[in-house]
């Protein structure tokens, strides 16, 4: 696949269909990879009239990893961000923001419809915010504005960011299957053998649980955006399951009343993941939403 220099490191990415189409750029959440943009989920995009980009945030896959940054003290910054004390962080969503930026500039690209799931929603508000002309619709899914009087994730899906990753390729696998029990959607259960195939690839890819714990201390210090996001003009679309035990529905009701005119969509049964059996859902609604833009 190629890659891009963007914002002094490198990205992976990869794109599907016609370069004379609307650009939509797809950005992933935390630890995941590009490839967690299922390539039929791609496809379905393509089929509704988008040139797709895709890309590994940086520390994750086949993207710069910054490991000469070091290792962070997770759980410190989540206490200094309980506490709302300032901290040091590696990085902060801004630079990753900066990234996608810098990723759109490599492509030549102008505008695009930005579309993030989960950290990669924080990081498209971000982009919206602080680069307000690369952005033309912001679709924003399971995702959250940071502010600290939000609902935390549930006990069990906690555990899921402060429990030390498997270190083997088994275990990552079968570890993947876990997470999906946990914070998966209830009413659309995913196929654990389509689980375990992601994982693996993820795996040959390239798996950074430092890389991981520095972008979960991007997004603890990077605070709220509920404020910032009062002054995004690009038409906004907030997508949230309501059965969300990692991000809590209330996040996304947040999102929503936060960006001027924003359409929020509920889906009931919709865990913290982006099940096979909503696609053709959420399909529709991306392309709903940047046709009326």
């Amino acid at each position: 696949m190629p890659r891009a220099r963007a914002n002094g490191i490198e990205l992976e990415y990869e794109t599907f269909g016609r370069p004379s189409d609307p650009p939509l750029l797809l950005v992933m959440g935390l630890g995941a990879q590009m490839i967690f943009w299922h390539d039929e989920f791609c496809g379905r995009l393509v089929e509704r009239g988008f040139h797709v980009i895709r890309f590994d945030n940086r520390d994750v896959g086949r993207s710069t990893w910054l490991d000469h940054l070091g290792m962070p003290d997770v759980m410190a910054a989540m206490a200094a961000a309980a506490e709302r004390r300032p901290f040091d962080a590696p990085y902060r969503l801004s630079d990753m923001a900066a990234d996608a930026a810098g990723l759109l500039d490599a492509l030549d690209i102008e505008q695009a419809h930005v579309v993030g799931a989960s950290m990669g929603g924080m990081i498209a508000q971000t982009l919206a915010i602080e680069h307000p002309r690369r952005v033309r619709t912001l679709t924003s899914i399971m995702s959250t504005t940071g502010h600290p009087d939000l609902p935390p994730p549930r006990p069990e899906a906690m555990s899921l960011l402060v429990t030390p990753p498997p270190s083997t390729r088994e275990g990552h696998i079968e570890r993947a299957v876990q997470t999906s029990r946990v914070i998966g959607s209830p009413a659309y259960p995913s196929d654990p053998d389509e689980l375990r195939a992601l994982a693996a690839r993820a795996w040959d890819r390239g798996v950074n649980p430092p890389g991981m714990a520095r972008q979960l201390t991007a997004i603890l210090a990077s605070g709220s955006r509920r404020e910032a996001l009062r002054s995004v003009r690009a038409p906004g679309l907030v997508i949230h399951g309501s059965d969300d035990p990692l991000v809590p529905v209330e996040a996304g009701r947040d999102t929503a009343a936060a960006l001027p005119g924003a359409e929020l969509l509920e889906i009931p049964g919709m865990g913290h993941d982006l099940p096979r059996a909503l696609w053709g859902t959420l399909v529709d609604a991306i392309a709903k939403h940047t046709e009326q833009a």
